[in-house]
């Protein structure tokens, strides 16, 4: 009987091991996972930005946000005539220019001070463009000449820019003169 328990253990010990899982290999697998995810977060948590310095950044970009959202600024709401197609016409028409919030007031000076001059420009202009210019959908044509008209008599920004960002026509309905 002990030749049998000593051919066993020998039978064992020497026998190849079964088909189990290689526990080392999973820890070490497990452990590099672990150690590559700590030094992830390590990583990303010390290039993040810090909440303070986000809100003072938030703040100031907030600011600049608000000196950059445009305004519309009425420029003349009137009635114009126009002769030009053989028959006179009369536009009811309301023109408006957008500007920036840090514009604004300087705008407003330049509008206030030249309003009877702008006035008579935008007349001009509406006096001697073409039917088919006031008939256009989007009303391209005017809105081009009437900022560029307006571009010269409202001087440029300290960088070069135009103050202007737009001009708006909402309202430009002709009827024929009787």
């Amino acid at each position: 009987m002990a030749d049998e328990k000593d051919s066993k253990a020998q039978g064992e010990a020497g026998a190849p091991a079964k088909g189990g899982l290689p526990i080392k290999t999973i820890a070490i697998v497990a452990v590099l996972m672990i150690v590559e995810a700590a030094a992830v977060f390590f990583v990303v948590g010390s290039t993040m930005r810090k909440p303070a310095e986000s809100k003072a950044g938030e703040l100031h970009g907030e600011e600049e946000a608000k000196l950059d959202a445009l305004v519309e600024l009425p420029l003349v709401e009137d009635k114009f005539q126009n002769m030009t197609g053989g028959q006179a016409w009369i536009w009811d028409a309301a023109v408006y220019v957008k500007v920036k919030k840090r514009d604004e007031e300087k705008v407003l000076e330049v509008l206030q001070a030249r309003s009877a001059e702008i006035k008579q420009g935008i007349a001009y202009i509406f006096r001697r463009a073409q039917h088919s210019q006031l008939k256009e959908p989007g009303l391209e044509t005017m809105n081009r000449e009437i900022s560029a008209y307006i571009n010269e008599i409202v001087e440029k920004a300290p960088d070069g820019t135009s103050r202007i960002d737009r001009v708006l026509i909402p309202k430009c309905r002709g009827f024929p003169a009787s």
